[in-house]
Parts: C-alpha cells; sequence; structure tokens
C-alpha cells in the first residue's frame, strides 16, 4: 500500500485493492472490533500499516459545510447495499453504542437521501488516475444489471467520499508522494473486463462463516466469530489466483443465497460453503447437493477436532471438510497463539477454489460460459 495520509484516497485504495481494513480499539491492536467500540481504523497491505483515529475529519464536507468523520463514511459504505430505513435503523443503533461508551458524546453522521457534492471539482491529477482505474461495480451492477432500487442514494453518496478536491484547513490531511508506486492507481490500467466470480455463503446461523466474518477470514487469514450486527447482503473479497491472472487481483463477490441470481450468475459460482443442511440448496440450479458439487467446489468448515457430520461425507470429495482452532476468548492465555493455523485453512480453500477455477475453464479476461 502506499504510504498515503489523505483518509479519503487510502479509503478509496483499499475498497478498490486488496488491502484490508479494519476497526480496531486501539491503534496498537490487530484485533477487529464492532465499529461502536473502534478507536482507529487500520489499513493493511502486503506488510504495510496505516492507523487512522476513526473520528479524523475528512476532505467530505456536508451540506452544511462541516467536515465528514471517517467513521462515517466507513460505515455508510459498509451499508450501501440496505434499504433507507435499514441504513437510518443501524446508523442509530450504532450512534446509541457510541454514545454509551462516550459518556452521551459521538455519532455518526446520517447522510440524507438529497446530500450532493457540489462543491469545488476533481483534482485533475487525481482525476486522470482515477480514469485510468478499474472500475467497482455494486450489488445490481454485478448481480442484476443496471436497473436502480432504493438504495442506490448511499451509492451515490459513496461515490462523492472519492471524488472531493482536497482543501486546506484544520481537517484536512494531505496525501503523499507515493501515489505512482501503488499498482491499483497505475495509469492507464485498462485490463480486459472479467465478470467477479461468485461464493456463496451458507445461511445457516450454525454456520461458522457468515458475512459478518467471511472477508477477515478469507482475506485477511484470521477467524473470528461471527457477530449479531446486521450484516451487507453482498461482499467483495480480493486474492491472487496466479494461474489465471498473476499480475491483478481477481474479485470475488461473496452471498448468503441465489434469490436475486439471473440464469447466466451460476457460470460465475466458484465455491458453496455448507453446514450439510439440504434446504439451503433448495432455490440452487442443482438442489441436489451430490450434482452441486459435481458443478461447484463445495467446503464446509467446522471446528477443530469435531467430526463433520455425516451429510457433508455423503455429498462427496468435491466437498473440502476444513476445520479450524475453537474459539476462546482473546482475554485467555494462549487465545491469540492457538489461531496461527488460521492462515494455513483459508490457503487450503484458495488452493481448492483455484483448481476448480482452472478446471472450469476461468481465464485472465473471461469467465466459462457454463460450468
Amino acid at each position: 500500500m502506499a504510504s498515503l495520509t489523505d483518509p479519503l484516497l487510502l479509503f478509496r485504495q483499499s475498497i478498490q485493492g486488496s488491502s484490508r481494513l479494519i476497526a480496531v480499539s486501539s491503534p496498537e491492536s490487530n484485533d477487529e472490533v464492532p465499529l461502536s467500540q473502534a478507536t482507529h481504523l487500520v489499513f493493511s497491505d502486503n506488510g504495510n500499516r496505516v492507523v487512522l483515529p476513526a473520528d479524523v475529519p475528512t476532505r467530505f464536507m456536508s451540506t452544511e459545510g462541516n467536515p465528514i468523520d471517517l467513521r462515517s463514511i466507513y460505515f455508510a459504505w459498509m451499508n450501501r447495499d440496505i434499504t433507507i430505513p435499514e441504513y437510518n435503523a443501524a446508523a442509530e443503533k450504532l450512534n446509541e453504542g457510541l454514545r454509551t461508551r462516550g459518556g452521551g458524546k459521538g455519532g455518526v453522521h446520517k447522510f440524507p437521501f438529497v446530500e450532493r457534492s457540489g462543491k469545488g471539482t476533481l483534482d485533475p491529477r487525481l482525476a486522470q488516475i482515477y480514469e485510468g482505474e478499474r472500475r467497482m461495480g455494486d450489488r445490481n451492477s454485478v448481480l442484476r444489471g443496471i436497473k436502480p432500487t432504493d438504495f442506490s442514494h448511499i451509492r451515490k453518496l459513496a461515490a462523492q467520499f472519492m471524488t472531493r478536491k482536497p482543501t486546506g484547513g484544520s481537517g484536512d490531511v494531505r496525501s503523499s508522494t507515493n501515489i505512482s508506486n501503488n499498482p491499483s492507481l497505475a495509469l492507464n490500467q485498462k485490463p480486459a473486463r472479467r465478470p467477479d466470480p461468485i461464493i456463496l455463503l451458507s445461511p445457516s446461523a450454525s454456520s461458522l462463516l457468515r458475512m459478518s466474518n467471511a472477508k477477515a477470514f478469507l482475506e485477511g487469514g484470521r477467524y473470528t466469530p461471527p457477530d449479531h450486527s446486521t450484516p451487507p447482503t453482498m461482499l467483495a473479497v480480493s486474492r491472487i489466483i496466479k494461474d489465471i491472472d498473476p499480475n491483478r487481483p481477481i474479485r470475488f463477490i461473496l452471498v448468503e443465497g441465489p434469490e436475486n441470481f439471473k440464469p447466466e450468475y451460476w457460470n460465475r459460482v466458484v465455491a458453496v460453503f455448507t453446514t450439510g443442511q439440504a434446504w439451503q440448496f433448495k432455490s440452487y440450479k442443482w438442489p441436489n447437493p451430490v450434482e452441486l458439487f459435481k458443478h461447484v467446489q463445495g467446503v464446509y468448515l467446522g471446528w477443530r477436532g469435531d467430526q463433520p457430520p455425516e451429510s457433508v461425507r455423503a455429498f462427496g470429495h468435491k466437498v473440502l471438510a476444513c476445520s479450524v482452532e475453537k474459539w476462546r476468548d482473546p482475554g485467555q492465555p494462549g487465545a491469540e497463539q492457538s489461531r496461527w493455523r488460521d492462515r494455513e485453512v483459508v490457503e487450503s480453500i484458495w488452493k481448492a477454489v483455484e483448481a476448480n477455477m482452472r478446471a472450469r475453464g476461468w481465464k485472465k479476461d473471461a469467465a466459462p460460459t457454463s460450468i
């Protein structure tokens, strides 16, 4: 990651690249916590680590002319795919937690539907850089096309975060000069378009991997239990798949169900996580799990020392059975040291996914036409 200190540029780089962004309770910590408990945000990539206070002002200004803090922008981005009432309810819940922790002070900015940018223009240097980037999609463009939905206003706000011109002032944080060293911001970089592969998670409450902890596990290599916060309906994780595209990360889309799938989306499914419960596959293209896993790599994640369910074993050898160390409270002696095998498990999962993708015909610039 380039050594940037502009919060918005750093944030934009993080979500478009393969870097990891987590909320932590102290500048020294690498353990992700709920946003209501976070004091800082950590940006990390390939050994580089940048820590910013969660309440640092950014150059994004509200309609009243006040700078918006980084926590508010991060929260709006994470909840960009939910409806307006859900967004407002989630913001109020978070603000309640922040006020409790802060003695009645603090809170995220709730972006109104009509809030727009309108002030100044984009820095020409940044405009040239952004023009050469691969553009990210959203839930509409990735899974359903470009038809707008009632949560499009949050995506528009998210786009504004990335296109404000840096200005002076007490809250302004300038970027450094290492921007050209970052491959994700390389000029004139126009790779061929390739549909993003899709990974289906199990919607079962008993699953060890849910939308709330999948990104930290599959991208960060560390297991934490799912939490009970309102999860996003879609996630994106990035991974270099060397035998398919060694020069740029492949973005994988994570969803828990195929309810919004078009028929052609099934050609992009590269893995299905399961707990062994047959009801998960009721709305799948192949509702019979034995038939399903002839086409798609299956993954079962359980606790180390526990046997996979008989149903998982009956699905056949195309379901990879993995296990992680049982979760222990981080305050217990040796708890952190017990997580060293997590990355090893993650690597075995990606190895199986990569093998499936190669076998199904994934190319550097194209997805298979059928699986």
